[in-house]
């Protein structure tokens, strides 16, 4: 059971904070000619505070 829940929590801690960063990001009004410039640091900060998140749950 333990193989199952350490991919599955952090699938679930990923998907809601992108979705938060992205529903923050698209409701703030931006008007960039390459939105990348924004996407690509909240996907990185995104990834590490899952890590983080995953470790802290985790253990």
């Amino acid at each position: 059971m333990n193989k199952i829940t350490g991919p599955l929590r952090r699938a679930l801690i990923y998907g809601a904070v992108s979705y938060g960063g992205l529903v923050l990001i698209n409701n703030s009004e931006l008007d960039l000619p390459n939105m990348w410039i924004v996407y690509l640091p909240m996907f990185i900060g995104v990834y590490v505070l899952t890590q983080w998140l995953d470790r802290k749950f985790g253990s």
